[in-house]
Order: structure tokens, then sequence, then C-alpha cells
């Protein structure tokens, strides 16, 4: 049986008992407590230990302060600091603990990344991470939260298989861009040809997104259809933008160098082709099923920005072109998080939303995250966009 009911009975004992004592509670709790945040619920007590930590904090991406952090108190007389805070019961939320931080504000910071990288640190004591190629993140998964389970971990049994491609450019002037190809288990031992989903930023898609492993699971339980997965790489933030948004290049790019070199070394069915991506990769699959309807039959769109920022002036025109499409994919998911940027995500797409529920020659769903803008974000509503856009025979049965 457990010694502490919630962190609060563990707090009044500490305080309790004489400071000298209180070092072993803190090492009794750890024992027996082996995973945080401590949720109690509506609210999660996070937790930061070790003899070099002066000081800590809890970076939330939706904390309206500068610095975006939370600071924690230390339990006197040991190397335990916490912090409470509460939350929506539903919430799917990245974060991290900020070590030995100055707590001085980020708009005045010289050297955001220096910094970042010195003080801002995944939380050891929570298993629930995401990897990705810049920067790790630990994950907050409230009780009503989305699944997040570790796909690479869930073996189907029959896993399909991954190669990675170079593939040079003309249209945008570049040589051995990235392309990884996924195709599902039954692809080697069959004549058949697949339906095709493109992805945007491929190098998220197939890592810390694992894309490949969730199709596999989800193609083993009919909740999605064998497809052949098709992720491009991107390049930085500016290189995306410029990419991605309003650019005839790239929709050139998608239709006569990379979708030719796809039906060239893979069995592709082309009436049966899909596009997507997330954040500005999101723009890319918009603007290439309003360039040619006709062509993309599924579309998928996480977070797309359509608001305020960057590229404002191209990104605003894409809600009344969805609006005015004389033809839409048969099929579209969209997704955005509650806790993103008002201005450049959540109420653009609300809008985005509104209109396309209004429309009767699509089969559209839109879900709105409890989250915020992110790869966790991401990866939380893939499993249901894939599941959406390509259906299984499980998916098709229980929507009868």
């Amino acid at each position: 049986m457990a010694r502490w009911s919630s962190f609060s009975s563990f707090l009044a004992e500490a305080w309790n008992g004489s400071a000298d004592q209180r070092q072993a509670l803190v090492d009794a709790l750890l024992q027996e407590r082996t995973e945080w945040p401590w949720i109690n619920g509506t609210e999660a007590t996070f937790i930061c230990t070790g003899s070099r930590v002066e000081s800590a904090a809890l970076n939330l991406d939706n904390l309206k302060t500068d610095p975006p952090l939370k600071a924690m108190v230390r339990l006197e007389g040991t190397d335990l600091h916490y912090v409470n805070h509460v939350f929506a019961e539903d919430d799917l939320l990245d974060y991290l603990i900020a070590i030995n931080d100055p707590m001085t504000p980020l708009a005045r910071e010289t050297n955001l990344t220096t910094r970042v990288a010195k003080h801002w640190k995944i939380d050891t004591h929570n298993p629930k991470q995401m990897q990705t190629a810049t920067l790790d993140v630990s994950v907050l998964q409230m009780p009503k939260a989305r699944p997040f389970p570790n796909w690479a971990g869930m073996k189907s049994g029959n896993e399909g298989n991954t190669v990675e491609h170079k593939l040079d450019s003309k249209q945008l002037g570049g040589v051995g861009r990235k392309i990884w190809v996924h195709t599902p288990p039954a692809y080697q031992d069959s004549n058949l040809t697949y339906p095709l989903l493109i992805l945007q930023d491929g190098q998220w898609m197939v890592s810390p997104l694992q894309v490949p492993m969730m199709a596999d699971v989800l193609v083993k339980h009919g909740r999605m259809a064998p497809v052949v997965i098709a992720m491009v790489q991107s390049g930085n933030q500016e290189d995306r933008i410029r990419d991605y948004v309003a650019n005839e290049q790239y929709y050139q790019f998608i239709m006569t160098e990379l979708l030719p070199f796809l039906q060239t070394h893979y069995r592709i069915d082309p009436t049966n082709l899909g596009i997507g991506g997330a954040s500005a990769g999101a723009i890319a699959g918009m603007d290439a099923t309003l360039k040619n309807p006709a062509i993309f039959s599924g579309l998928m769109m996480f977070s797309p920005p359509l608001g305020k920022g960057v590229a404002q002036d191209k990104l605003a025109k894409y809600i009344d072109s969805m609006k005015n499409a004389r033809v839409l994919p048969q099929r579209i998911f969209h997704s955005v998080g509650r806790y993103e940027a008002k201005a450049r995500f959540l109420l653009p797409n609300q809008l985005l939303a509104k209109t396309l529920n209004e429309r009767q020659d699509t089969d559209y769903r839109f879900v709105e995250l409890a989250s915020g803008h992110g790869l966790v974000a991401f990866r939380s509503a893939l499993p249901e966009a894939l599941a959406h856009t390509f259906p299984g025979y499980q998916s098709l049965w229980e929507n009868r």
C-alpha cells in the first residue's frame, strides 16, 4: 500500500518532521513513486532533484509570461524542487524543466539557442518523452488526453519496409533531397498497386512522428488501408516557408519529379493519391489539391498557419480558395491545437473548419486538440488522420 495518497500528503509529513529527516523522506518518495508528474484530478505536480540544482522552473509554451517559466519551490533541507499546475483534463502538452536558468525575459535574450541548450532539460522523472533531431521534450498526458503510445515499441508482427532515396530536383534547384518511402507489410509478396500518401517534412514523419510504425499497426488492426507513404525531406524554417507557401515550383516538383519517380519505382494506384503535412507543410498539401483536385483524393492538414505572421498575405487566401474550390478531395482531415497562437493558427483554422463543414462534397473531419503547436500534437492526431484519409476495413465497417 502506498505511503502517500497525494503529493500534498507527502509535503504535510515532510514539514511536520525535522529538517534533517526530510531528505530521507524524499528518497523514500522517489523509491515509491517512479513516474512523474503526479496527477491528482486536474492538478499535476512536477519535481526536479539533484545536488547541482540551485533553482528549477517548469517550462510550458502556453504560460502567458516572459519567460514562459513557473518557478519551483525547494523543500528546505532537501534537493527536491516542486511546483503544482492546473490543466484541463484532456491536455496533452510538451514541457521542459529549466535548471539554474537566469529567469530573465526571452525578449531581451541575445542567444536563446545557447540558453535553452544549457538550462532547459527533459524531465528525468518522466519516462514519457519525445526525441527530435534538435530538442527532446517531456510529455504531460492528463487522464482524458488523446493516446500517445510509443509506436516504435508496438511491433505489429508483420512490419512494412522503409527505404531512403535521394532525388535531384530541377524545380527546387537542389540535389540529394531525401525521400523516405514506406511500403506496407503485404507489398513485397503481392503484385497489387497501392494508394500513395505524400507527406511533407519527411525527417519528422519518419522518425519522431513514427509514421511507418504507426501505419503498420493501423493496417494490422484494420483501421487503415495498406498504403505506400512517401515522406519528403524539408529544409529549415525559412526554406519551408519558401517551398511550401504558394510556390508553383514546389507543386511542379511534386507533379513532374516526385510522382514520376515514385511511379517508376513503386506500384502506385494513380486514382488514389493523398497528400498532407504539418504547419507550413499542410499548406503545400492544400496548394496541390487546389491546383489539381482531380489528382488528389485525400488531404491531411495539421495546424496550417493561416493567419498573422510570416507570409500572411499569401496564407490568408487559402481559406477563401478552399471555400470557393469547385472540387475538393473526397476525404479531408484537419486539426489545430487549442493552445496555439490565436491569430496565426487557432482562429483562422476554426474559420476554415466552419467553411469546410458547410460543404457537402467531401468527407471532412476536424479535431481541436488539447495541445499546442508542435510534434507532440501532430503525433497524437496522425493515427486518426491516417485512418480517416485511407480507412481500413474496420473503420469502414464502423462508419456504416
